[in-house]
C-alpha cells in the first residue's frame, strides 16, 4: 500500500494488506520514531535544564511528565474523532502541531514556558497513537497483527535510541541544550505532508469470519455511551492497569536513568545518553523483533497465549532491573547489561498487551478504546512515575543529607535517585500481575466480541 497513492473508493481498498510491512506502514513507524525522538529529548538533557533553571528532583520529573497530562486528557475526544474522522490527515495535524510546539521548546526562556511548551506537545501527540492503532488493527488480520504492531511500535526503540545517542553531541555541538530542540522539528512538518497524503484504510477491512469463508465480518451496529461499553470489558479493564503500571516504570526509566548515571557513575552526558541508549533503545529492536513473531504463533494457538508471553517476559524483567539497581555505583557495565537484559524483556509488554486491545474491541471503537488505554496509561502512569520517583529521589538525598550532618544536597543526589529507582521492578511486577488476571478474561471476551460482528 503506497503511501502516495490517490485516495480510492472504500469498495477498491483490499480487505487487509497481504503482507506485514507496506509503505502506510512505514510512514506510520516513521511518525512514531519522531513522536519518541521529541519525547527524549528533555530526559537527555536533564542534568543541564536543572543547572539552567535550578530545579529539583520533583521539578525536574514534572517536565518529563508535563505533557502527558495534557496527552491523556486530550487522547480521549481525538480517539473519537478518529473513529469518526480521516486518520492520515488528523495524524498529519497532530504532526505539524507538536514539532512546531518542539521548537518552541527550545525557545523557552524559562522554567513555565518549558512546561507549557511540553503540554502543547502532548495535544499534538495525543492525535497521533489511538488513530495509528486503529489503521494498524484495520489493515492487518490478528494472526498478523503482532508483527504489524511489532513494526510500528519499533518506532519507540528506534526513537529513543537515535536521541540518546545523537541528542549529546547535539548539544555539544552547538554548546546549548537548546539546539536538538530545534533539529527534532524538522522531519515531523515532513512527515505530515506525506501523511496528508495518505489513504485511510476501510474501517473493519481486516476481520472476517472464523469459518474462513473471507466474508467481511459488519460493524455497523449503533454504538451509544462507548467509554462505559468500554470499560464494561474484562480484559480491557486489566489491560487499563497494566498499561498504568508499566508507563509508570517506563517514563521513570526514560527521564531518570542519564541522570543516574551522570551522578552515581560520575559519566558526562554523551556516554551517559549514549548507555541509556543501549538500555531503553537497542535493547528495543530485539525484543520487539524476536518477540513480535512469537506472539503471532502464540495467538494461533489460544486466545490468551499472546498475553502469556507479556506476563512472564514483565515478570522476568523485574528482578533483572532490581539487580542493576544493587550495583549502586558500582560496576557501570554490569549495571547496563543487568538493565538491559530486563528491559530487552519488558518489551514484551508492547507486542502482547497492544495487539489483545484488537482481539476484544469492535473495529469501530479500537481508536476509542487506544485512547482510554493511553489516558490511564500516561495520566495515571507516564506523569506519575517520574514525579513520585523525582519527590522520592529528593527525600532520600535529604534523609541522607540530615544523616551525615555535613556536606550539600548535591552530594546526595546519586542515592537518593538510585534508591527512588526501585519503584521500577515493583511495578513490572504489578504489570505482570495484571496481565495474567486478563488471560483468564480474554478468551471470553475475543469470542463475544466476534459474536458481535457476524454477519447476519
Amino acid at each position: 500500500m503506497s503511501v502516495h497513492e490517490p485516495p480510492v473508493a472504500p469498495s477498491a481498498l483490499p480487505a487487509a494488506t497481504t503482507k506485514v510491512v507496506s509503505g502506510a506502514l512505514i510512514a506510520l513507524f516513521l511518525a512514531n520514531l519522531v513522536n519518541f525522538f521529541d519525547r527524549a529529548i528533555p530526559s537527555v538533557v536533564a542534568e543541564p535544564i536543572k543547572a539552567e533553571f535550578s530545579l529539583s528532583d520533583l521539578q525536574l520529573g514534572l517536565i518529563m511528565s508535563a505533557f502527558t497530562l495534557v496527552y491523556a486528557v486530550a487522547g480521549l475526544p481525538l480517539g473519537r474523532l478518529a473513529d469518526r474522522g480521516d486518520r492520515p490527515k488528523i495524524i498529519g495535524a497532530g504532526l505539524l502541531l507538536w514539532s512546531g510546539l518542539t521548537a518552541a521548546t527550545g525557545a523557552a526562556g524559562n522554567y513555565m514556558l518549558f512546561i507549557l511548551a511540553r503540554l502543547g506537545v502532548g495535544v499534538g501527540e495525543a492525535s497521533f497513537t489511538p488513530a495509528a492503532n486503529s489503521m494498524i488493527g484495520d489493515m492487518y488480520p490478528a494472526e498478523r497483527r503482532s508483527r504489524a504492531l511489532g513494526v510500528f511500535m519499533l518506532g519507540l526503540p528506534v526513537g529513543l535510541m537515535l536521541a540518546y545517542f545523537t541528542v549529546g553531541k547535539i548539544t555539544e555541538a552547538f554548546g546549548s541544550w537548546r539546539a536538538p530542540f530545534f533539529v527534532a522539528a524538522v522531519p515531523g512538518v515532513l512527515l505530515a505532508l506525506v501523511m496528508f497524503r495518505m489513504r485511510d484504510p476501510e474501517r473493519g477491512g481486516s476481520e472476517h469470519t472464523a469459518a474462513g469463508g473471507g466474508s467481511v465480518l459488519t460493524d455497523d451496529a449503533p454504538i451509544t455511551r462507548p467509554i462505559r461499553g468500554l470499560l464494561s470489558i474484562p480484559t480491557l479493564r486489566w489491560l487499563i492497569l497494566a498499561g498504568l503500571t508499566f508507563n509508570f516504570a517506563a517514563y521513570a526509566v526514560n527521564s531518570f536513568v542519564v541522570p543516574l548515571l551522570m551522578r552515581q557513575y560520575e559519566l558526562k552526558l554523551t556516554p551517559a545518553a549514549a548507555v541509556t541508549g543501549i538500555i531503553v533503545g537497542l535493547t528495543g529492536l530485539i525484543g520487539l523483533l524476536a518477540g513480535a513473531r512469537l506472539a503471532d504463533r502464540a495467538s494461533t494457538k489460544s486466545p490468551n497465549a499472546r498475553l502469556t508471553i507479556g506476563v512472564v517476559s514483565c515478570a522476568v524483567a523485574a528482578p533483572l532491573t532490581a539487580l542493576a539497581l544493587m550495583q549502586n555505583g558500582g560496576s557501570v557495565v554490569a549495571f547496563t547489561a543487568l538493565f538491559a537484559a530486563g528491559w530487552l524483556l519488558a518489551y514484551g509488554f508492547y507486542i502482547s498487551v497492544y495487539p489483545a486491545i484488537h482481539d476484544v474491541v469492535v473495529p469501530r471503537l479500537r481508536a476509542t478504546a487506544t485512547a482510554l488505554f493511553f489516558a490511564a496509561m500516561y495520566l495515571l502512569g507516564g506523569f506519575s512515575g517520574p514525579v513520585v520517583v523525582g519527590a522520592i529521589s529528593d527525600w532520600f538525598a535529604q534523609r541522607a543529607l540530615d544523616e551525615a550532618g555535613t556536606g550539600t544536597l548535591k552530594q546526595f543526589a546519586g542515592d537518593g535517585l538510585n534508591s527512588a529507582m526501585y519503584l521500577v521492578p515493583l511495578m513490572l511486577v504489578l504489570t505482570a500481575v495484571f496481565i495474567y488476571l486478563a488471560t483468564r478474561t480474554i478468551a471470553a471476551d475475543s469470542a463475544r466480541m466476534r459474536r458481535s460482528l457476524e454477519t447476519r
